[in-house]
């Protein structure tokens, strides 16, 4: 497979630009319009592409909603109201608190769709809580919050998933159920091994709180364990698409924060408005680069040449999935998930159709491949957040992570080589794809 010297030049550009800082969105632009001047194509094609991808693409509506929907949690006491409950739940066992962060990151993720809302949010309250009194050291509760937050975008909903929907034109209501258990897997196995770790390193028991108010707390944080199940219910009972119930949790976690709790006011919601039209015009840039930059690579005809390449190589469903898991990883520790997901993904996706992977199955281990990279070295975002967050150095926060990473990437290993996993919920709900 050659590649055109415009091509070669586009690639170039972008790497040039982003290591000058230009935002990688905007990197892509210019290397597009780069190819398409030296091709002599009409310069139109750049806002053509925006227009058909980013206006007339319904499901793209749901990703500033889940944004904003997580912001308006983090605003109000949602967030506080989730982690007593979670603290009246598992709190009592030794490394309760720890165990509280995962619980906690279990339902926040029936809410925000966000890894870096849920870090961002609920993750300041927990590190607070477990370096209070030096109960755990700053870089273990920095790292615990930080491979939780992965959960996040695996159980549903989900924007990435939404943005794979995108590429792949899979279905999202099927890649929603499809993260369920292998999300719940995940915290299972993180859990096991704070559990593990708790009595090695001899973390503190919490005082327990009296389980005679444990059904006045579950009150209290009812309408919050709620709204996954409204959400749920929603896409799944046929009232909504995966877009409307976007729509559908933002406006829940409005009422439920002004009217229910009262503890969101209008600088609240402004602000809560402010940081969610910063996120979505940072990703939509993104976004408009990939659809343009996409373009070029179609142009070029660099997926189905590549696909040919692979198919030569006579491999089957499972070495193809073990290439593509070792690539992301690998990737995951140089480049942002959604560069990842927007402009390498859809170059493997004629290769895993060919080979008869399923679509569903293969946006599961494709995002969970981009969450870990989330906390992989040096690149990992979540690693950078908590480390602003906590003030323990990087060093540190990174050793403690390892061990999560060794479980969380046998996990993915899991869903990799048994699709029934994956597929074993949406198959109950009529879903006919047949895995490897």
């Amino acid at each position: 497979m050659t590649l055109s010297l415009a091509f070669t030049l586009a690639l170039g550009l972008i790497i040039v630009l982003s290591v000058f800082g230009l935002p990688m969105g905007l990197s892509m632009i210019c290397a597009s319009v780069l190819y398409l001047l030296m091709r002599g194509q009409d310069m139109g094609i750049v806002a053509e592409q925006f227009l058909n991808g980013m206006y007339s693409n319904y499901i793209m509506l749901a990703v500033p909603l889940f944004i904003l929907a997580a912001e308006i949690m983090n605003s109000g006491t949602l967030s506080e109201r989730l982690l007593k409950w979670c603290d009246a739940v598992v709190g009592r066992f030794r490394g309760g608190l720890a165990q509280v962060n995962i619980l906690q990151s279990i339902v926040f993720a029936g809410m925000s769709g966000s890894a870096i809302a849920d870090a961002a949010g609920s993750g300041k309250m927990m590190q607070h809580m477990m370096t209070q009194d030096n109960k755990y050291t700053p870089s273990f509760a920095a790292a615990l919050t930080a491979v939780t937050a992965v959960v996040g975008p695996i159980i549903p909903p989900s924007i990435p998933m939404v943005l794979y929907a995108l590429v792949a034109d899979a279905s999202i209501g099927y890649l929603f159920l499809a993260g369920v258990v292998p999300g719940l897997l995940m915290a299972g196995v993180m859990m096991i091994q704070v559990a593990v770790t708790a009595r090695t390193r001899n973390f503190p028991v919490e005082k327990p709180v009296p389980l005679r108010q444990l059904p006045k707390m579950t009150w209290q944080a009812l309408p919050v364990l709620f709204m996954p199940i409204v959400l749920m219910y929603g896409i799944y009972g046929g009232i909504t698409t995966p877009t409307e119930a976007a729509a559908v949790a933002a406006f829940y976690a409005l009422v439920v924060s002004i009217v229910v709790y009262r503890s969101v006011n209008l600088p609240d919601l402004y602000a809560a408005l402010l940081t969610s039209a910063k996120t979505t015009a940072s990703i939509g840039m993104l976004i408009a680069g990939a659809l343009v930059f996409n373009y070029v690579v179609t142009v070029e005809n660099i997926p189905h040449s590549l696909s040919a390449v692979l198919l030569a190589w006579d491999l089957n469903p499972i070495t193809f999935l073990i290439a593509v898991n070792i690539l992301l990883l690998i990737l995951g520790c140089l480049l942002e998930g959604t560069t990842i997901l927007l402009v390498i993904v859809p170059v493997l996706i004629p290769t895993a159709q060919a080979l008869g992977i399923d679509m569903v199955h293969f946006g599961v281990v494709v995002v969970v491949n981009i969450m870990l990279g989330l906390v992989t070295p040096p690149y990992g975002l979540l690693l950078f957040i908590m480390t602003r967050i906590s003030g323990a150095p990087m060093k540190d926060i990174v050793a403690d992570v390892l061990p999560f990473l060794l479980g969380l990437i046998a996990s993915l290993l899991l869903f990799t080589f048994v699709p029934d996993v994956v597929l074993f919920l949406p198959r109950m709900f009529g879903y006919g794809g047949a895995g490897l």
